[in-house]
């Protein structure tokens, strides 16, 4: 890879004061999820297993120990089940980018990283899939 065709790689910034920003992570979801391009795959559950990690607004300020004042990832989770359980979905990579989006429509998120494997999919290996990183647009000027 040469150094123009790193330009357009923006890395994950991870728990950075300097840059306010906080990592808010769920770690090997364990899910089933209609998925699949195959007839065979169609009318059946898949295990997959989802990861997130998000770039967040730090502010620095005390919390108040308020749930409403961070990025819950409780509330990220219970989205991306809702997205899994809406129907079947060809391909990881279409299920990755509906968690990222959703991720993004919070403002505090400035870039989400989505790897969803499929873990049944093909034999001999542990698990398939994809990973995306997405960054919030940049606000009209």
């Amino acid at each position: 890879m040469s150094k123009s065709d790193n330009q357009n790689v923006i890395p994950l910034k991870i728990a950075d004061a300097g840059l306010a920003l906080r990592h808010v992570f769920i770690r090997d979801l364990l899910l089933d999820a209609h998925i699949g391009v195959f007839r065979d795959e169609e009318g059946r559950t898949q295990p997959i297993r989802i990861n997130v990690d998000l770039t967040v607004t730090d502010t620095g300020l005390p919390q108040g120990d308020r749930l409403e004042d961070v990025v819950d990832y409780y509330e990220v989770a219970t989205h991306i089940q809702a997205i899994v359980d809406s129907g079947h979905v060809r391909l990881v990579e279409t299920l990755a980018e509906q968690i990222a989006e959703k991720c993004l429509a919070d403002d505090r998120v400035h870039v989400a990283r989505v790897r969803i494997e499929k873990l049944a999919a093909l034999k001999g290996a542990a698990s398939v899939g994809v990973e995306i990183e997405r960054v919030q647009p940049a606000p009209p000027r």
